[in-house]
């Protein structure tokens, strides 16, 4: 790997206590790479850095700023195979559904390059004292970019993009586990045009100890973190004290509810889409399955049928569908689940046996007849195991949906789209699929209800939370 020190000020440096951590292949577990390990005088030098580069970038245009970021498309969209194989190799997942992430990744460029030039401001006049209202939108500052293990190309470049069209410098501390991609798309940005510290790579084993450093520096004004509830807590704690900008994408529990006049075909490649891409290691993966008593036994069938015809091995061979999760933890955490659901009732229609061999595989799941209390239902399983269970009151359903702390993504598959629509506006989720299993789009506004999170990403609010509203009273 070419790519595997801290990127700081434009340059790869090995770091202030030349501390390294190893980067392994979920599919093999054999070495793929030694990285730099960021400590504190790392992080102080890259704050440096940002501060004294976004100077000058905000005082750019926003037509200078937005072909920077499409340069940056441009560029990304000529090397998917590259950063394909990088996802592959550190995350595991299959090429085709790594081709998807680096497509949808570099996506975001463009998309920002578009927004960085509407920033749009108003002027008004105030009905009361007669004084002009002058509203405009200025970059807020410093970022600190935390990203997953789960998508190490689309969730960089999710938040790069907009903090770049806004006109901030950033920070980012990419995932222990896959750090690779991150970097490797830094010599990109360089000959996009990115000036030197303007997008600053900082991996390390001390996340917590460096985030929470970065985040107590008055230069930083906004926190952008992709990850769990329990670390999205922890960072708002610490971003309290110096009242920073927070934007949180965290857990999901997301439930998909088939009623009895759903398209069945139409519902069965949703519920593919919504529980196996990035073999369900997603926030937005369809966790908890509800199919009207009607359909279920239908539904089942197709489902299992479809979940069984998925290709299991090494991500990196273009006929697997299917590769390892991302660690033997995750493996483990996933056949707990299993384990726990079957002894609680639950009925095992496909899969439910981890391999003997190297790598974290774990075999496309489907378990009928699940029990409320089963812990798959409660909690987020992030792996390929879908749970069903059956409902035939519409006023039920709606209440055991939204019966969780999370609110991130809901799917509904119906016919009837008075119905439907019903539902979906009943359903406190951020985000709904209507007889869709992909809600995530560059385009549309990303984000939660509850306790998934705060903020948008994606859209043209996705910029805004890089911002400040500055209003200016005037008269003339």
């Amino acid at each position: 790997m070419e790519f595997t020190d801290l990127y700081i000020n434009g340059s790869w440096v090995p770091g202030a206590a030349k501390d390294r951590f190893d980067v392994i292949n979920p599919a093999t577990e054999e070495v793929l790479a030694s990285v730099a390990s960021a400590e504190i005088a790392d992080a102080d030098a890259a704050l440096d850095a940002a501060e004294a580069a976004m100077t000058d970038w905000a005082a750019r245009t926003p037509r200078q700023r937005s072909e920077v970021l499409r340069r940056a498309w441009e560029l990304m969209t000529a090397r998917l195979e590259e950063f394909a194989r990088y996802i592959t190799l550190e995350n595991g997942k299959a090429r085709a559904d790594a081709m998807g992430e680096a497509t949808y990744a570099a996506e975001f460029f463009r998309w920002f390059a578009e927004e960085a030039v509407r920033a749009d401001g108003m002027i008004t006049h105030a009905p009361a004292s007669g004084a002009r209202i002058m509203v405009q939108h200025k970059p807020a500052g410093l970022a600190v970019l935390v990203t997953p293990w789960n998508y190490p190309a689309a969730m960089g470049t999710r938040k790069i993009a907009p903090a770049l069209a806004a006109g901030c410098a950033v920070i980012i501390k990419p995932a222990s586990e896959t750090p690779l991609t991150m970097l490797a798309l830094m010599p990109l940005l360089e000959e996009a045009g990115v000036p030197k510290g303007l997008v600053n790579v900082l991996p390390s084993k001390r996340t917590g100890a460096l985030v929470d450093h970065m985040l107590h520096d008055p230069r930083v004004r906004v926190v952008s973190f992709t990850g769990s509830t329990g670390v999205g807590r922890k960072l708002l704690h610490s971003a309290a004290d110096q009242v920073l900008k927070p934007a949180m994408e965290l857990g999901g529990n997301a439930p998909l509810i088939v009623f009895e006049d759903a398209d069945l075909d139409v519902a069965v490649e949703g519920a593919m889409l919504a529980k196996m891409r990035n073999l369900g290691e997603a926030c937005t993966a369809a966790n908890r399955f509800y199919v009207h008593e009607k359909v279920a036994r239908a539904f089942t069938e197709k489902f299992t049928a479809a979940m069984s015809a998925l290709k299991v091995g090494d991500g990196s061979d273009a006929s697997v569908d299917v590769g390892p999760l991302v660690n033997a933890q995750t493996r483990d955490k996933v056949a707990d689940f299993v384990a726990d659901a079957l002894a609680k009732g639950a009925k095992l229609e496909c899969g439910g046996t981890t391999p003997e061999g190297t790598g974290f595989f774990y075999p496309p799941t489907v378990l009928s007849n699940v029990s409320e209390d089963a812990d798959c239902v409660q909690d987020e399983i992030f792996g390929p195991v879908a749970a069903i269970q059956t409902f035939t009151d519409q006023e039920d359903v709606i209440r055991r949906a939204n019966d969780t702390e999370y609110g991130l993504v809901a799917y509904v598959f119906s016919e009837d789209m008075k119905r439907a629509l019903q539902v979906c506006e009943r359903l406190d989720y951020g985000m709904v699929g209507l007889n869709r299993g992909l809600v995530s789009d560059p385009a549309a506004p990303f984000g939660g209800t509850k306790q998934s999170g705060l903020g948008r990403e994606g859209g043209h609010e996705g910029m805004l939370e890089f911002m400040e509203t500055q209003y200016i009273s005037a008269s003339w």
